[in-house]
């Protein structure tokens, strides 16, 4: 049976089709309307309907990512902060009239690649979003983990593991804290921490010899090799499968592995670190996996 997953992000609301070998029969991308809750709803609607009609008779039950997670029934942590506080999962599931499954967008990545992507192979997959923000999903066969906080996988708000003295107190983080793993690692971050416009920047001139780039790439894939080292010491997951942004960067699969080493528990790591297969449609076709796997 043909599956519907849906992203919701906050500037744009992806919508595909998936058949049961991962093919897309159908797929369809509009404008979120941004700060406007119900109109919000709305479009999901309108799109589920549009891909029904494009792809035929779909599962009974949807698939929608979202970033941020449910809390008490409301949203939280989203940065589409006008859904923060809504009963977003009921509000769903009575605009469309049927079923919804509704989990973290760095969930839907991490199943994505699970499914059909760069960790098909392997059976505990540790899903990282290195982009605007830092987030993280995990999958045991095939099956995203939630938890009874709804927080699994969340590795960007821990604090940044072994820190150097030049490292404290780290950044100040929107969630209130400082010196999270996300205010490291973001794009933004890096590109903040390096004193350059963006992280592209850096990397780039890092690629022409620059030294002082070149240094900072450096320290950032440290810091990745802290922060991943962590997760290995205690999920030790068969793989780790990066996408976002910073996962484009291909010096990081290098350089991050021949650091971590030195932080892992163990005489070997063998832990291989992926690019995901899926680019930026891992996360709407992660959505659509969450149903009737």
């Amino acid at each position: 049976m043909n599956r519907i997953g849906i992203d919701l992000g906050g500037t744009k609301i992806e919508g595909v089709v998936l058949d049961p070998l991962g093919a897309e029969p159908a797929r369809l991308r509009i404008e979120t309307p941004r700060g406007d809750y119900e109109a919000t709803l709305r479009a999901i609607g309108k799109l589920v309907t549009d891909l029904e009609g494009k792809a035929g008779p779909v599962a009974a039950a949807i698939g929608i990512g979202t970033p941020g997670s449910i809390s008490g029934g409301t949203l939280r942590n989203s940065n589409a902060v006008y859904l923060n506080g809504k009963p977003l999962h009921a509000d769903l599931e009575r605009a469309l009239g049927r079923e919804v499954v509704l989990r973290n967008d760095a969930d839907c990545f991490a199943l994505s690649e699970a499914a059909d992507g760069a960790g098909a192979s392997y059976r505990v997959i540790f899903g990282v979003i290195i982009g605007t923000g830092v987030g993280g999903g995990v999958v045991v066969d095939r099956r995203a983990l939630d938890g009874p906080n709804g927080v699994a996988g969340e590795w960007g708000h821990n604090p940044l593991p072994w820190p150097r003295p030049d490292e404290l107190p780290g950044p100040s983080c929107y969630c209130g804290l400082h010196g999270c793993i996300e205010t490291f690692l973001s794009g933004t971050g890096f590109a903040s921490l390096s004193g350059a416009a963006s992280a592209k920047e850096v990397v780039e001139a890092s690629r022409r010899d620059d030294p002082e780039a070149s240094a900072h790439l450096a320290d950032y894939c440290d810091r990745l090799a802290r922060g991943l080292a962590t997760i290995i010491n205690v999920l030790d997951p068969d793989a780790i499968v990066l996408g976002g942004g910073m996962s484009n960067v291909d010096e990081i699969y290098t350089q991050t592995p021949s650091r971590w080493d030195r932080y892992v528990f163990s005489e070997r790591v063998q832990t291989p670190l992926l690019k995901n297969r899926h680019g930026d449609s891992s996360g709407v076709r992660g959505a659509a996996w969450l149903v009737g796997i």
